[in-house]
């Protein structure tokens, strides 16, 4: 069934956008993660333009974070002074990253820019989880336990000025730290229409020192705000956001995203985090490829 996309202004299948977005909740459910960071390139891989699949995947995911930020208050596992901290940072780096945004679009450069980011950004995140989780998975196989993380803060976070506590997550640091990553977070929500998960959380447990137990619920609290003051930011500034397309992405996530969660339980977690590290270097390779692939046309009308 065709369905006409008015902003993206092309037509597309769409019970092949449902299925697309039902893959990525699959995998939302099954890995943990927010599947925004797959959105985007497959939505550029079917033929929809970056700019459009950027502001829309960012609606997706708005959508589909509350109900997990909704369960993990139920169990006390957000941090609320942290992700307010994380949120005032995250709504100035969605106000700088729309800045840049326009920029880059009046330059003609933000396609290639989205392409590079995803990149860089999937290409390091992909081969850093590969490590952790080839290494968890000989350890399983050898039957010895993982390696233990040590919790605490980077040195880095450690000679920042003014100090807070925040309780919940048992850190005694300055608020800078949270602030700034909120930041970074902002703009790449802004200019790629991630959530952020897939770097926020291992930046909370690596750079700031936080628990486990509040790091995915204090993660998607703050994308939650984010990616709604984003998809506000593109519809009144770049207009990009095709709320047809994100309607049926979230349509196919919601779905995807039980039986993926379903799945998991039955699964083992090392195969599962291979499994993702590996996706996530697939759509990093497919994206690399595409820069250097001359395209079938090279002139598009706007």
């Amino acid at each position: 069934m065709d369905l006409y996309l008015p902003v993206a202004n092309l037509s597309v299948n769409a019970l092949v956008i449902i299925m697309l977005g039902g893959g990525v909740g699959f995998l939302s459910g099954m890995f943990g993660v927010g599947g925004g960071f797959l959105t985007t390139p497959l939505l550029i891989f079917y033929g929809i333009p970056p700019t459009v699949a950027a502001a829309s995947a960012a609606t997706q995911v708005t959508g589909a974070s509350v109900s997990g930020v909704m369960a993990h208050l139920d169990r006390d596992g957000v941090d609320l002074r942290m992700g307010a901290v994380l949120v005032v940072g995250g709504l100035i780096g969605s106000l700088m990253g729309a800045a840049l945004f326009e920029l880059l679009t009046a330059w003609g450069q933000i396609d290639t820019v989205i392409a590079v980011l995803y990149v860089v950004l999937l290409g390091t995140v992909g081969m850093i989880m590969g490590r952790e989780a080839w290494g968890a998975f000989r350890a399983s196989k050898e039957g010895l336990p993982p390696p233990a993380r040590r919790r605490r803060h980077h040195p880095m976070v450690s000679n920042l000025p003014l100090r807070w506590r925040f309780y919940r997550s048992g850190l005694y640091i300055s608020p800078l730290a949270p602030l700034i990553l909120g930041m970074v977070v902002g703009i790449l929500t802004m200019l790629l229409g991630v959530g952020g998960g897939f770097i926020m959380v291992p930046a909370m447990l690596y750079l700031l020192g936080m628990g486990t137990q509040v790091v995915v619920g204090t993660s998607l609290f703050q994308i939650l705000f984010v990616t709604i003051a984003t998809t506000m930011v593109h519809a009144m500034t770049t207009g990009a956001v095709d709320i047809v397309l994100a309607g049926l992405l979230l349509l196919g996530s919601v779905v995807g995203a039980q039986i993926g969660a379903r799945f998991a339980q039955k699964a083992r977690p090392e195969y599962l985090r291979l499994a993702l590290a590996a996706i996530v270097l697939l759509v990093a390779l497919q994206m690399a490829v595409g820069l250097f692939v001359r395209p079938d046309e090279i002139y598009t009308v706007q």
